[in-house]
């Protein structure tokens, strides 16, 4: 018979085998509770620079090093030769448009096509892409009241750029004739991507009314677009039977959009792509350009030339000369403050440079002025898809702006130097008692060449007044800002 419970009181240096398994237990309870302490009150582990690397650790600190001495270190090593543009062009237009592809075409270097519907006269040795002849569209149905048939034989350009067989291609670039691409920050963009994947990238429009007739999901055309090589191959397969099923819709570029959601490929997003669906001045978009490469320029026909006094190519043009000495800071925004004379300054740097009388939060001045007009005329500022605010909300806060007059470069010092000139106009009477900026004829602003500044996190540079006893001469520094530095009201 069993012992009963009392016996095991009466006997308790005679253990059971039940009792025997259960200090087992408390035993390992014990241990396990010890052991896991340990680990949970265990310092951390110190690490020393002599420790074991493998090819991959090898080539990730040569990649940090390479960082570390200022060069450019991007994912995918993309060069402009690995991108094939396909133009779209008019004949109608071709005499006064192929002034802007002149601009930056690179003969020898950047390679592609111009698609016109017919034949135009070229002259030899002009600094233009190759000229071919769009195929017959005529069996597509084009179903729209108010657009125009042109836009099927557009939104082929890029198939008919990929039948062409130019080799060593890792992506397609789409433009208007009207389109200014800045070559080098389209490499830096598209360099952050992986070409042997399927990618659709670009931008939508500044206007919130046209994104909304068409779609904010798609690339808008004029600013240009980009499309991997392997995203091409698989487009040019089905886009004509693509075509023939939207027949009703406007344009080459919602053709397209339509495409590429049947290939289940989505836009990707890159602000730099500029459609400027806008008319006016381009003054407050541009001195207020997202933290992001300048890429393309679009409807220059359109809007005012962003230089006062200059035709529309020869001001792009000029600004095409501080690209040369720092394409990866152009028109990048700074925000300074001369406290000693209450200015509100923003530099935007190779392009022009405002002195606002008066303490603006940075908030404020990085949002965009409304130098221009929505492109439905009848719309007002509520209609844009970002955030904009008024030129001035006091008479006497109406800025000075200094366009950029020369960009050099000083080899002695290693610094490049930019010269800013006023602009006259009328201002209105301030009865402020604070100095008028009217005094400052010339701005001059030093900076030195960042063009890693896009493989680093998106940040503004830092803007500081320099000491000057030249009169109507104001000096200005730019460049990257140092630890703890912040812009201080």
């Amino acid at each position: 018979m069993a012992p009963s419970s009392a016996q095991h009181r009466h006997h308790p240096s005679l253990p059971t085998i039940s009792s025997t398994v259960s200090w087992f237990f408390l035993s390992l309870l014990f241990l396990y509770v010890i052991y896991y302490s340990t680990l949970l009150f265990e310092p951390a582990p110190t690490f020393t620079t002599k420790t074991a690397t493998t090819c991959q650790d090898s080539d990730h600190l040569q990649s940090n090093a390479s960082k570390a001495e200022g060069e450019p270190s991007l994912r995918f090593d993309t060069e402009l030769k690995h991108i094939a543009f396909g133009i779209a062009a008019s004949s109608r237009l071709w005499r006064t448009r192929k002034e802007y592809l002149k601009l930056w075409w690179r003969r020898g270097e950047t390679h592609g096509a111009v698609w016109l519907d017919r034949q135009v006269r070229t002259t030899e040795n002009e600094n233009l892409p190759d000229i071919h002849i769009s195929e017959d569209t005529s069996k597509f149905p084009y179903t729209n009241l108010q657009g125009y048939r042109s836009a099927i034989r557009i939104s082929r350009v890029v198939t008919e750029t990929l039948r062409l067989g130019m080799e060593d291609v890792r992506w397609f670039v789409m433009g208007d004739d009207d389109t200014v691409f800045v070559l080098e920050n389209l490499v830096r963009t598209l360099s952050k991507y992986d070409h042997n994947q399927f990618y659709y990238i670009g931008m939508t429009s500044e206007s919130h009314f046209q994104n909304m007739l068409f779609s904010y999901g798609m690339a808008f055309g004029g600013g240009g677009f980009a499309i991997s090589y392997p995203l091409a191959v698989e487009l040019e397969k089905m886009q004509d039977r693509c075509l023939r099923r939207y027949s009703g819709y406007y344009g080459s570029d919602d053709r397209m959009h339509a495409c590429m959601s049947e290939l289940n490929v989505p836009l990707t997003k890159e602000p730099g792509f500029h459609q400027y669906d806008v008319h006016g001045s381009l003054l407050g978009l541009l001195v207020a350009h997202p933290v992001t490469p300048l890429v393309s320029l679009h409807h220059l026909d359109v809007v005012d030339p962003i230089f006062p006094g200059m035709r529309r190519v020869q001001s792009i043009k000029h600004l095409l000369e501080s690209a040369k000495y720092d394409s990866a800071s152009i028109i990048q925004q700074s925000i300074c403050y001369d406290k000693k004379r209450e200015w509100s300054i923003l530099v935007s740097w190779g392009f022009a440079v405002q002195i606002i009388r008066g303490i603006l939060s940075p908030r404020e001045l990085e949002t965009p002025a409304r130098t221009f007009l929505n492109w439905h005329k009848k719309l007002d500022y509520t209609a844009y898809a970002f955030n904009t605010r008024p030129v001035a909300r006091n008479p006497c806060q109406k800025p000075f702006v200094y366009y950029m007059s020369s960009t050099n470069y000083d080899k002695a010092r290693e610094n490049i130097i930019g010269i800013y000139t006023i602009h006259r106009e009328r201002y209105p009477y301030c009865k402020w008692k604070t100095e008028s900026p009217e005094n400052i004829d010339t701005i001059v602003v030093l900076k030195k060449e960042d063009s890693s500044r896009w493989t680093k996190a998106p940040r503004k540079d830092c803007c500081r007044v320099l000491p000057s006893k030249k009169r109507g001469t104001l000096y200005l520094w730019v460049g990257n800002c140092q630890t703890n530095e912040v812009i201080e009201l």
